[in-house]
Formats: C-alpha cells, sequence, structure tokens
C-alpha cells in the first residue's frame, strides 16, 4: 500500500493551493481516505476525510475542501483561504476501512486520530 501527497509550496495569505495524494496497492474505492497535518510545535491535527460523507476540521470548514477522482486512484484537498496558521507537512492515510474516523476528532482541542497508514507529506508555508 501506498500513498503519496504532493503539491506543497510556499504560497502567500489568503492564497490557494490543490494538494494531490496518489493511492496504490490498495481498492481505492473501498476506502475511507482522510487528511492530517503536523506543524512545528504543535500537536498533530486531523483535517479532513471523505468517503460517502466527508468531514472538517472546524478550523479549516469553509475554506477546505477534499475530493476523489477514482480514475486517477487520487484524493485531492483543495485550500483556499489560506492562513499562517495553516502551515505544516499535510499527510493523507487510510486506515482501509470503508468509514471516516469519528466525528470528534475533527472539533477543536480534540485528540488526532491514529491512522494505520500514511505515506510521505508535503510542506505547506504560508507566508508573506
Amino acid at each position: 500500500l501506498q500513498l503519496q501527497a504532493s503539491g506543497g509550496g510556499l504560497v502567500q495569505p489568503g492564497g490557494s493551493l490543490r494538494l494531490s495524494c496518489v493511492a496504490s496497492g490498495f481498492i481505492f474505492d473501498d476506502y475511507a481516505i482522510g487528511w492530517f497535518r503536523q506543524a512545528p510545535g504543535k500537536e498533530r491535527e486531523d483535517v479532513a476525510c471523505t468517503f460517502r460523507v466527508t468531514f472538517y476540521a472546524d478550523s479549516v470548514k469553509g475554506r477546505f475542501r477534499t475530493f476523489r477522482d477514482s480514475a486517477q486512484n487520487t484524493v485531492y484537498l483543495e485550500m483556499n483561504s489560506l492562513e499562517p496558521d495553516d502551515t505544516a507537512v499535510y499527510y493523507c492515510a487510510t486506515d482501509r476501512v470503508s468509514y471516516c474516523p469519528p466525528p470528534r476528532h475533527y472539533s477543536s482541542g480534540s485528540p488526532y486520530y491514529r491512522y494505520d497508514y500514511s505515506g510521505q507529506g508535503t510542506l505547506v508555508t504560508v507566508s508573506s
């Protein structure tokens, strides 16, 4: 099983980026794919997850959107109105199950979810 995130970079506050996560080694359409991020000195944070329903962290709701392209075995994280607090390494992950982690993991201050599989992350830096 492989998950490869890409698309990170340097962007100014208020800007946009689209991250990609290419999956291989498993039946893509059968499983939920999530995103989490890790910023220096901060707790890891679950950002989003998609399968038949989609969940978003309170901190990104209304600004980020995740969606799947089954033909490409790819999940995207579209990030708009980026803020300096969004600076982090972003990872895609899965447990190879057909549901996302419980919604409580996406609430501010809640413990993060530990996925079984995640790939190398991609760095997003929001700075002027």
